[in-house]
């Protein structure tokens, strides 16, 4: 029997031909994206679901998807989908992650233009039968300076179209290393250096912790004066008010946002505010990019409900199905490791190494490493997948390697992480136990047998008495419990490690006071994707 597909917001008709001429039944149906009990009544009847950002796959619309073996997002934003709800229930979650790559910088590069030279205003004014040449006076762009804060995928190529116009381009993006900085030619700069030194800003970073508020009120004060800034891509990264401001007095000489932090965006500190030049997220919106991914989609998902191939998917590895029967538990492991190392580490990395050991060693390595470079790219980059994390990290000039070897352990088998940065090595270590279930047994060469929780906490100490009772009494008192306390140490009275499951986040400010005992080389709260 032909698997079914519902598409259910609006693909090309070409998309839609792909599934047919694959075999797989479709029906097209775009307006049962905006009717949530129409697509609660029919979703059971179907294999698959393509959607673009219309239909909110719910964890209600999951509870009754019966039949439901994958979910194709034409485009890179899954915030339409519960992917947990969706893992839970073995629904694969595909997207297309760089189908709207060219289309949001070629927007970056159009809105700078029309920024620089006020194209917007003018084209108003004129319509309006007036003549105002005087008026506006634009700038050029060649020769001036711009500043790309992240220097990812799109970011590299608003930098090679910028170079291609004369500019002098610096980034700053703390995963970028110097080889890739010189591979695409852009000057690396810390964060404060691109915002006294920037004629134009542009930013091409997703939102995160991290980078929410970047371009804050205290950094728009120390902007070059004159600066115009253009944001393509996520609403939050800047402080709309504090931008509004600083225009207002002149200090900042324009604006271009495709994005804001409210969306649909129908009022907005920028709004009606000359030289700010807005646009409805139109960064992925041209004809060849809704057509890539549309085209994209169809193929991927067909692919899968007629061959088990996965490509693209958000929460589980490239493998066959019988591959994954065997693999799941060691693919968790391996995302958990990545995932250790890349909240560990701050740097740019330069140098990834997995070593396989024992029978882990025979399976199939390429998805493994996937999972592991997932885990560590995650951190800077929430939209990054299984099958795009090794793209992003060889375009970030990221060496890869793999290491084989027959068991030479206490354990029958086991998967070693080691990165590398201009600083520092730092390794992590973790097997399967007969429960299938993933443990930590060796962080920086010092031996552990460490349970892995949602919630963690990783502390580093000499051996000295008290460490364990610091520990504990904060926690208590702080009403936080441990479900799981592992510690370990390289000699005695050397250095030590203590790694903590706890039920619920440590606060900061708990954080704080451990640093403030003065007992401890270094205190990190750790999260891990539990699904």
């Amino acid at each position: 029997m032909a698997p079914r597909v519902l598409i259910s917001d609006k693909l090309s008709d070409a998309a839609v031909q792909i599934f047919r001429d694959r075999g797989v039944e479709v029906d097209f149906r775009p307006e049962l994206g905006k009717d949530k009990d129409a697509l609660l009544a029919v979703i059971g009847d179907y294999d698959g679901l393509a959607i673009r950002s219309a239909t909110k796959v719910t964890e209600k619309v999951i509870a009754e998807a019966t039949n439901l073996k994958v979910i194709g997002r034409a485009g890179i934003g899954v915030d339409n989908v519960d992917i947990p709800a969706a893992s839970k229930k073995g629904i694969i979650v595909m997207n297309t992650p760089f189908g709207n790559s060219i289309t949001t910088a070629e927007h970056a590069i159009a809105m700078m233009f029309a920024v620089a030279r006020q194209i917007p205003e003018a084209s108003t004014s004129t319509h309006a039968g007036k003549w105002e040449k005087s008026r506006f006076m634009g700038v050029e762009l060649t020769h001036k300076t711009l500043g790309v804060i992240g220097a990812g995928n799109i970011g590299s190529i608003v930098i090679d179209r910028a170079l291609g116009l004369r500019m002098k381009v610096i980034a700053y993006d703390p995963f970028l290393s110097e080889e890739r900085a010189t591979e695409i030619g852009v000057e690396k700069v810390e964060l404060d250096d691109l915002l006294k030194r920037s004629d134009f800003i542009t930013l091409h970073v997703p939102l995160t912790d991290q980078t929410r508020n970047i371009l804050s009120a205290e950094n728009i004060a120390k902007l070059k004066p004159g600066v115009r800034i253009v944001n393509c891509a996520r609403g939050g990264l800047v402080d709309e008010a504090a931008l509004a401001d600083a225009l207002k007095d002149g200090r900042v000489a324009g604006a271009a946002f495709d994005v804001f932090a409210e969306e649909p965006a129908t009022a907005s500190p920028l709004f009606n505010l000359p030289n700010v030049v807005v646009t409805p997220h139109l960064g992925a919106a041209t004809t060849e990019a809704q057509e890539n991914v549309a085209l994209q989609v169809a193929e991927q998902m067909s692919d899968y409900l007629l061959t088990g191939a996965v490509q693209n998917a958000l929460n589980m590895p490239s493998v066959t199905a019988e591959e994954a029967k065997v693999m799941g538990p060691w693919v968790k492991l391996a995302g958990h490791l990545g995932n250790f190392i890349g909240q560990m580490t701050d740097e740019p990395i330069k140098a990834i190494n997995v070593l396989y050991d024992g029978e882990v060693a025979t399976m199939n390595l390429g998805a493994l490493n996937c999972a592991v470079i997932a885990g560590i790219m995650r951190r800077r980059n929430p939209d990054v997948n299984m099958v795009s994390a090794p793209v992003i990290a060889r375009d970030q000039g990221i060496q890869i390697s793999t290491t084989r070897q027959e068991q030479s352990g206490a354990f029958e088998a086991y998967i070693k992480v080691t990165v590398k940065t201009e600083k520092r090595e730092r390794s992590i270590a973790g097997t399967v136990f007969s429960d299938g279930k993933p443990r930590f047994i060796q962080i920086k060469g010092i031996n552990i047998d460490a349970e892995i929780g949602q919630h963690m906490l990783y502390t580093t100490n000499e051996d000295v008495p008290g460490i364990i009772g610091t520990l504990g009494v904060t926690m208590g008192e702080n009403g936080i419990n441990i479900a799981n306390f592992t510690l370990g140490r390289n000699a005695r009275n050397g250095e030590a490690i203590a790694l903590l499951y706890i039920d619920d986040p440590v606060p900061a400010p708990v954080i704080d006071k451990l640093k403030a005992t003065g007992m401890f080389g270094q205190v990190k709260t750790l999260s891990f994707d539990m699904v």
